[in-house]
C-alpha cells in the first residue's frame, strides 16, 4: 500500500520537472476550484476526500492539504475538525486570480459551443497522436484507473475526467489550443454532474477515454480523431436531451 501512496509524487515531479512545491499546491488549487467555479460543486457541498483527490490528480496527499490550506485561507473552503472539507464561498471571482480558471463569457448556445470543441479537440487528438511524450502518456493511464477507481460518484468521477483532458489538451503541444479547449471543456460543466450520474454513463465515457487513450498510445492519428469526434459528439448528445424538453 505504501508503493501506490508514494508512486504520485513520483509521476508528479516527473511530469512537473523543478517546479516548487508551493506553485504545484497553487496549480492543484486551481483545479479544485475549477470543480467550483464551473458549478460541479456548489456552496455546501463536501470534496472528495484528500486520498480521492491526490489519486485523482496524481500528487500527494501533503499536496492536496496543502492546496486545500489555499483555498481556505481564500474563504473558498470551509476545513473542520473531523468532517468533511466543504466549499464555502462558490463566488471565485474575488478570489482567484483572472486566468487560473479558463472560462468564456458569453452564453453561447450548445450547437455552436458543440461545433467549436469539435473542431479543436479533433486537432489536438491529431497532435496528441504525433507528439505525446511518455510521461503524459503514462499520466493519462493512471487518469484512467482513477475514473475507473471511481464507482458511480460523478464529482469524483469528474475531476478525474477533467484531469484526463487536461492531459490531453496539454499533450498536443500548444498551450492556446488547450486553453480554448478547456474553457470549452468548463462550458455548461455545471450540468455534466447529473448527467453523468445517469446509470451507466460513467461507464460508457470511460470506455470513450479508453479508445482514445489507446489511438495515441498506438500513434494512429485517423483512429485518435475518429475517436475524440465520437466523445465529443456524444457529450453533445447528452447535454442536449438533458436541456431540451422532452416530448410527451
Amino acid at each position: 500500500m505504501e508503493i501506490m501512496q508514494q508512486q504520485p509524487v513520483k509521476d508528479a515531479k516527473a511530469l512537473l520537472g523543478d517546479v516548487p512545491r508551493h506553485s504545484v499546491r497553487e496549480v492543484i488549487a486551481g483545479k479544485l476550484a475549477a470543480l467550483i467555479s464551473s458549478g460541479i460543486l456548489s456552496q455546501g457541498d463536501a470534496l472528495p476526500s484528500e486520498r480521492e483527490l491526490a489519486i485523482s490528480l496524481s500528487v500527494s496527499r501533503e499536496t492536496v492539504r496543502g492546496s486545500i490550506a489555499i483555498l481556505a485561507e481564500r474563504g473558498i473552503l470551509l476545513v473542520t475538525q473531523g468532517a468533511r472539507t466543504t466549499v464555502a464561498d462558490a463566488d471565485l471571482s474575488r478570489t482567484m486570480a483572472p486566468g487560473v480558471i479558463p472560462q468564456m463569457d458569453g452564453p453561447y448556445g450548445l450547437k455552436s459551443v458543440h461545433e467549436a470543441r469539435l473542431l479543436v479537440e479533433c486537432r489536438i487528438g491529431a497532435e496528441a497522436a504525433r507528439h505525446a511524450t511518455p510521461q503524459v502518456l503514462e499520466a493519462m493511464r493512471r487518469s484512467l484507473a482513477a475514473q475507473e477507481a471511481c464507482d458511480d460518484d460523478p464529482v469524483r468521477f469528474l475531476l478525474a475526467d477533467r484531469e484526463f483532458h487536461s492531459l490531453l489538451y496539454d499533450a498536443a503541444g500548444n498551450d492556446v489550443l488547450a486553453d480554448i479547449a478547456m474553457s470549452l471543456h468548463t462550458h455548461l460543466l455545471d450540468h455534466r454532474r447529473r448527467i453523468i450520474a445517469q446509470p451507466g454513463a460513467i461507464v460508457v465515457s470511460i470506455e470513450d477515454h479508453r479508445v482514445i487513450l489507446s489511438a495515441i498510445e498506438r500513434r494512429d492519428v485517423e483512429t485518435t480523431v475518429t475517436a475524440v469526434t465520437a466523445h465529443v459528439t456524444r457529450i453533445y448528445d447528452t447535454t442536449r436531451a438533458f436541456l431540451e424538453p422532452q416530448p410527451d
